[in-house]
C-alpha cells in the first residue's frame, strides 16, 4: 500500500496543506502519483466555501473508489471538518480527518491499515488557540512558494462559513515561517505568496506586539527572494501606518486583491462587512496616491438576499468609478449553516446570471483597458513556464505576460518591451529582451 495520490479543492491554504501532506508520506517511502493514476491510498482535501465546493468534494470523494475499488479513501479539509454528518454517510471512505489532523495523516492511514476499520478524528477547531505546524514544507509552483503564516477568521460574515471550519484566529511564529522562507531561497525561487485565512488577522493572537507589517520587514530582508506576494487582504488594513511602512519595502508586488463583496452600504451591511464604500474609498486612493502603477483586484458577490435592483445599480456604478483591474464575479449560494442562508428574499437565479453578466463585462473593460497602456512600455516579468509556444510569467504588479523565445527563460526576471494587449494579457517582444536577474 505505498502509492499515494492527493486531490485537491479549494484555497492556496489548502494547496500548502496538502504539499506538507505529501512531504509526510514522502518521509515515510511511500510513492506519489498523478490524482487520475491507480492509488493505493486516495487523499481529498476537501473546500466548503459554497454549496457546490460541497457537491464536488463529495463528488471526487466517490469517483476515487472507481479509479481502484480496494483503495483507502482520506477524507480530509474544511467540507469534512463541518459536515461530519453527511461524511459519515458517504460510504466510499474510509478514513476522516479534520483540519488540524492532517498534521498525523501518515499515522493515521497506517492505523487504518492495522485495524481495517473505519476512522474519524476531528477536533472542534473552535476550541483550539494555538497555530498547527504541519512540518517545514512549502508549497511550490516552479517560481513561486506559497507561504502560509495564519489559520482561522474572527470575522463571521454572514455568508461565509469558514470561521467554523478553520476556527478562530492562530498565528504562525515568525521564526518559522522565515526559516521555511530562507530555505526556498537557497533552492532558487524567488517569489513567495503569504497567504491565510485572514491574513489581516496576523499577530492578533501574540501576546507581544507583532503584526503583518512586521513580518513582512523581516521577509524583505531575506536574500534571493526577489518578489513577495499578498494574498486577499482585508481592505481595513491598509492604513495610513500600514501604507508608510510598506512602500520602504521594494520586494512587495504592487498588486493588492481587496476582498470587496457589494459596494452598496445597505448590501455591505448584511453581509457584516465592516466598512462603508466611502471607507473603501478612501483605502482605494491610499494605494494609488503610493503607487503610481498599483494594481487593484476583488471579489464581488451578486444577489445577495434583499439585494434590489437599486442597490446592485449602486454596486455597478462603484465598480465603474473605482475601475478595478480584475474582479471575481460570485453568484451568491445559500450555504448551510450562516446567517444568510435564513435571509428572506433570496435572489431568483436569473437575476443573478444577468448581475454577474454584468459585472464580468464590465471587469474584461477595465482589464484591456488597462493593458493596452502598457503599450510601447519597458515592463520586468518573473518568467514562470513555457506553454503553447510562449513563455510566460507576471508583471510585478501581476499583469500575465507572454513572450516568445528560443533561449530558456523560466525562472529569470526579465525586461521587455510590450507591443500588444489583450483583455487578460500583454505580449512582449524578445529583441528587446534584457535579463536582469538570474538564478543561475
Amino acid at each position: 500500500m505505498n502509492k499515494v495520490a492527493f486531490i485537491t479543492l479549494g484555497c492556496k491554504v489548502n494547496q500548502y496543506e496538502t504539499n506538507a501532506m505529501i512531504q509526510q508520506f514522502l518521509q515515510r517511502k511511500y510513492e506519489i502519483v498523478e490524482p487520475t493514476e491507480q492509488a493505493d491510498i486516495y487523499v481529498v482535501n476537501t473546500c466548503t466555501v459554497t454549496n457546490m465546493s460541497d457537491r464536488k468534494s463529495r463528488q471526487m470523494l466517490r469517483r476515487v473508489k472507481e479509479l481502484n475499488p480496494q483503495a483507502i479513501v482520506v477524507a480530509c479539509g474544511c467540507y469534512v471538518q463541518v459536515a461530519k454528518k453527511e461524511v459519515e454517510n458517504i460510504e466510499e471512505i474510509d478514513l476522516v480527518l479534520g483540519n488540524n489532523e492532517k498534521k498525523n495523516i501518515v499515522q493515521a492511514v497506517e492505523k487504518y491499515i492495522e485495524s481495517n476499520e473505519k476512522q474519524e478524528d476531528i477536533e472542534d477547531v473552535m476550541r483550539q488557540r494555538e497555530y498547527v505546524e504541519l512540518g517545514d514544507i512549502t508549497y511550490t509552483d516552479k517560481t513561486r512558494a506559497v507561504i502560509k503564516v495564519q489559520d482561522g477568521c474572527d470575522r463571521f460574515c454572514s455568508y461565509c462559513i469558514i470561521p467554523y471550519a478553520r476556527g478562530r484566529v492562530r498565528s504562525r511564529r515568525p521564526e518559522n515561517i522565515t526559516s521555511e522562507i530562507k530555505k526556498i531561497a537557497q533552492q532558487g525561487i524567488q517569489e513567495v505568496v503569504i497567504t491565510g485565512i485572514h491574513i489581516a488577522s496576523y499577530g492578533k493572537d501574540f501576546k507581544e506586539r507583532y503584526s503583518l507589517i512586521d513580518l513582512l520587514e523581516d521577509i524583505n530582508k531575506i536574500e534571493g527572494i526577489e518578489r513577495i506576494r499578498l494574498g486577499s487582504i482585508e481592505p481595513l488594513l491598509i492604513t495610513e501606518e500600514f501604507v508608510k511602512r510598506l512602500t520602504k519595502l521594494k520586494k512587495v508586488c504592487h498588486h493588492f486583491h481587496l476582498s470587496l463583496q457589494s459596494g452598496c452600504d445597505e448590501t455591505l451591511k448584511r453581509m457584516n462587512r465592516r466598512y462603508t464604500i466611502d471607507e473603501f474609498k478612501i483605502i482605494v486612493e491610499r494605494l494609488r496616491k503610493n503607487y503610481s502603477d498599483v494594481i487593484l483586484t476583488t471579489d464581488i458577490i451578486v444577489g445577495f438576499p434583499q439585494e434590489s435592483q437599486e442597490e446592485f445599480d449602486k454596486t455597478y456604478q462603484f465598480l465603474k468609478d473605482i475601475k478595478f483591474y480584475k474582479m471575481h464575479i460570485f453568484k451568491y449560494s445559500q450555504r448551510k449553516g450562516t446567517k444568510a442562508a435564513e435571509m428572506e428574499c433570496q435572489i431568483d437565479g436569473k437575476i443573478k446570471e444577468e448581475r454577474s453578466n454584468k459585472l464580468i463585462e464590465l471587469s474584461n473593460q477595465n482589464q484591456k483597458m488597462y493593458n493596452e497602456k502598457y503599450i510601447g512600455k519597458e515592463v520586468e516579468i518573473l518568467v514562470e513556464e513555457e506553454k503553447n509556444g510562449y513563455y510566460q510569467g507576471h508583471t510585478k504588479n501581476y499583469i500575465l505576460a507572454l513572450i516568445k523565445s528560443e533561449k530558456k527563460l523560466e525562472n529569470e526576471i526579465i525586461k521587455a518591451k510590450c507591443v500588444g494587449a489583450e483583455s487578460d494579457h500583454i505580449l512582449l517582444k524578445m529583441e528587446q529582451c534584457n535579463k536582469i536577474v538570474t538564478n543561475q
